[in-house]
This record gives C-alpha cells, sequence and structure tokens, in this order.
C-alpha cells in the first residue's frame, strides 16, 4: 500500500532596510518594517489563510484520512505573531486535530548546519522549544533550510535525537534508485530519511496553472493515478512545497485548492493513505543507506547551494557572518541574537546571485546582486562591531573557550533542574488525583 507524506515550508523574508556606510555605529536597526508588515499582509490574504482554512477542512472533513506536516522558521513565527496572529491560530486549529505534525528547522532559516556545528544545534533546539509552546507537539523529524541534506547534516540531526529527516530526491543522489522508499543515513542508522519526488512536487507547486504545459489542465482522479501507476513495491511519496504555492505561486483563480481539497477521496478510491512524516519513520522499514556527500537542496536544476554560495561575494557574507558566532554565544545579548537569526536568513544571500538566469529574479529593495551585497555587508559591518563592543577581542581564545564551557554548563544545570521540576510536579498531580479518589 502506498501512501503520500504532504509537507509544507512556511518562511517569509525578513525585509532589510536601506542601510548606508555613514549609518554604521550610529543606527543598529536593520528592517523594513512597513515592507515586513506589508508582504505578510498581502502573503496571509492571498495564500496562507485560504490555503490553511481549506487543509483545516480536509483534517476534518475527511475524518483522520488526510493529513500534512508543516516546517515554519522561527523568524517567520516572530513575523506572524507581530503581523498576522490569525495564521499562528489557524496552525494551531491544525495542530489541534491530531492529524498534523511540525518539523524542526533551524531557527533563522540560513546556514549554519554546514557553517557552525554548535550554533546550527542550539538554534534548532530553540525552533523545537517555540513548536512545542507554540503548538503543543515537539518536533521529531527535521527539515532544514531549502531542504539541504547531506551526510554530514544527517549525523548532527541523528546526533539531537531527531528519528527522520526530509531531504531532496536529486537525480545525481539517486542514480537508479527511486525516492519512493525509506532510507537511512549512512552515518547514523538509526536516522530515516524521507526523499522528496522533485517532479510531482513542482508540477503542483510550478506547473499546475500553466496553459502551455503538456498535463494542463490537472486534475486530482489524474494525479492520482499517476501515483497509483507507481511500482506496486514503492512504499512512499514525499510532496514538499512551500505554502505559498497555493495561492501565489498558483494564483487561487487556477483552482488549486479545490485540487488539493480533491485529492484525499481520489486517493481513497485507490487505496493509498496520508501518513505523516514520524509516522512513516516509524512505520515502514528502510530499504538501505543513502550516501550524500555534498550538499543537495531543492532549488535549481542543479539542486546545490550555488543560489545562495555560488560567487564570492555570498561566500565572502556569510564567512564574515558566522566569524563572530563563538563570541556572540558568550554575549547571551537576546538583542544580539534575535538580530543574528534574522542575518542568516538564506533570502539574504539569494540577492546576490549572480547565477545565469537570476536577472530577472525577486531582488526585494535591491537592484542588482552587488547593491545587495553591499548593502548586506554595511550591515553586518555595523552588526559585528557591536559584537565585538558586547564582548571585546582583548579576551583571549582561552579565556573565551572557558566562559563558554562555564555558560554550557549553567545551561546543562538548568535543564537538569527543569527535569526535576517536571518530575515533582507529575508527584505532587499524582498525589492530588490519590487523594481526590479517597
Amino acid at each position: 500500500m502506498k501512501t503520500i507524506c504532504l509537507h509544507f515550508e512556511i518562511h517569509q523574508n525578513v525585509h532589510l532596510k536601506r542601510y548606508r556606510f555613514s549609518e554604521i555605529g550610529t543606527d543598529h536597526y536593520y528592517y523594513d518594517d512597513y515592507q515586513n508588515e506589508q508582504s505578510i499582509a498581502e502573503t496571509v490574504a492571498q495564500s496562507y489563510a485560504p490555503a490553511l482554512k481549506t487543509l483545516l477542512s480536509m483534517t476534518r472533513d475527511y475524518k483522520g484520512m488526510f493529513k500534512c506536516a508543516f516546517s515554519v522558521s522561527g523568524v517567520t513565527l516572530e513575523l506572524l505573531e507581530q503581523y498576522a496572529p490569525e495564521v499562528i491560530d489557524l496552525l494551531q486549529d491544525l495542530s489541534q486535530t491530531g492529524q498534523v505534525e511540525f518539523l524542526a528547522e533551524p531557527y533563522g532559516h540560513g546556514f549554519s548546519s554546514i557553517m557552525d556545528a554548535e550554533a546550527f544545534r542550539e538554534e534548532t533546539l530553540l525552533l523545537s522549544e517555540k513548536i512545542a509552546s507554540l503548538f503543543g507537539m515537539r518536533p521529531k523529524v527535521f527539515a532544514n533550510s531549502c531542504l539541504m541534506y547531506s551526510d554530514d547534516i544527517g549525523e548532527q540531526i541523528g546526533d539531537m535525537g531527531f528519528i527522520g529527516i526530509l531531504g531532496e530526491g536529486a537525480r545525481h543522489v539517486l542514480g537508479w534508485k527511486s525516492p519512493h522508499f525509506l532510507y537511512q543515513s549512512n552515518r547514523n542508522p538509526a536516522l530515516r530519511v524521507l526523499l522528496r519526488d522533485y517532479r510531482l512536487s513542482e508540477d503542483i507547486a510550478y506547473n499546475f496553472g500553466n496553459p502551455a504545459w503538456s498535463e494542463y489542465p490537472l486534475y486530482a482522479e489524474t494525479f492520482a493515478h499517476w501515483i497509483d501507476n507507481l511500482p506496486e513495491e514503492e512504499q512512499v511519496v514525499t510532496l514538499s512545497l512551500e505554502l505559498c504555492a497555493l495561492g501565489i505561486f498558483q494564483p487561487l483563480s487556477t483552482h488549486i485548492l479545490d485540487f488539493l481539497y480533491a485529492l484525499p477521496a481520489e486517493m481513497q478510491q485507490k487505496g493509498i493513505t496520508f501518513s505523516t512524516p514520524s509516522e512513516v519513520c516509524e512505520q515502514l522499514r528502510p530499504i538501505g543507506e543513502i550516501d550524500v556527500e555534498a550538499p543537495v537542496t531543492w532549488v535549481d536544476e542543479e539542486r546545490d547551494l550555488s543560489p545562495w554560495l555560488g560567487n564570492v561575494m555570498q561566500r565572502e557574507a556569510l564567512k564574515k557572518l558566522y566569524s563572530i558566532a563563538e563570541r556572540l554565544r558568550a554575549t547571551q545579548d537576546l538583542k544580539l541574537m534575535l538580530d543574528w537569526y534574522r542575518l542568516q536568513a538564506s533570502n539574504n544571500f539569494r540577492f546576490m546571485n549572480t547565477k545565469p538566469g537570476s536577472e530577472n529574479a525577486y531582488r526585494g529593495l535591491y537592484d542588482s546582486p552587488y547593491d545587495a551585497f553591499t548593502n548586506y555587508m554595511n550591515i553586518l559591518a555595523d552588526f559585528i562591531t557591536r559584537v565585538r563592543n558586547r564582548y571585546p577581542e582583548t579576551i583571549d581564545n582561552e579565556e573565551l573557550n572557558s566562559l563558554l564551557t562555564t555558560i554550557k554548563n549553567m545551561g546543562d544545570e538548568l535543564a537538569m533542574k527543569d527535569k526535576e521540576i517536571t518530575k515533582l510536579r507529575h508527584m505532587v498531580e499524582k498525589l492530588r488525583n490519590a487523594k481526590t479518589q479517597k
């Protein structure tokens, strides 16, 4: 029996304002609030609100048959809490159905997984805590920024205790293999790897409303037929797309939500189910290891890091950003950490993209990739100065490492105390219940 694992990524650009060289050292606020509010309002009206309402109707109308998963970056959750709390409400309503799973990802939707292992761990656990507090569930499966995956990333995720991770089913990774099976990490066999079927995912996200597409118009019945006709032994079809594909990439006028709503009924007729990522990881057996030496992503034909790190400007900006990671951790300054997460966001580096074909790409307020680089580096210069002022470079590495160790030990001690408090609360609750029963 085949099952569909449907995953939606929710990430919004945190728009930086025009920041000139002369402002370095005098202006420590980096964001275009007007653009952020406008962008969120438009995205919610055109996509998030109608899409989430449709998904909520599907969980209720199909009575346990329909399931899906979301990954939401921490910086996006902050924007939604500030500008569109009704989206948080809809996501909470979905979480209460018991048919939706929330996945973990890096808080800033950036590249810490390939740049700084400790920063990666800290922001992943931070987002897990935020997901637990907002939606009442602690993530068990991980979906990296831009679905980035490699053997090294898989090893780190396995060490954090996650049971599974989503990755891109790129042709150069799979070779003759199919993305329609569950795999395991070659570094940590306990970690399950679900691979996205990019063709079927992008048929929905990018091709659906294109009259020039050979399969246009696409009906739910046709899509179900495609999946039903896959080889009988194939286990799982992972469909992963940005939520804004529903309403923005594919306008509501294309009837994309009608197509989505009709899918479960068509799948049910053919004996095809829907499962959350953790259900797939727990219920299916992996057929073998998957080897991914260099990071793969879900963007462009190459499915690599080139849209964000393909030129000297992008690599220099990212290197400079992570050059102060250790000192930033030592400050424990919440305002600095918030800026750090926002500056990590992947769109900051994609605006600097110079790959062929990127000439007409969306660049926010910037006129060119060079303009994006200059503006970002001006902001970064001010940010790095603030970090160094908070934690001067006169402190040598040995003292820094000693303080970082102390901070880590204090964190571990607080975590142990939290566990003890939780145990005591459970004991008190049991005693109260026992007393009430008497």
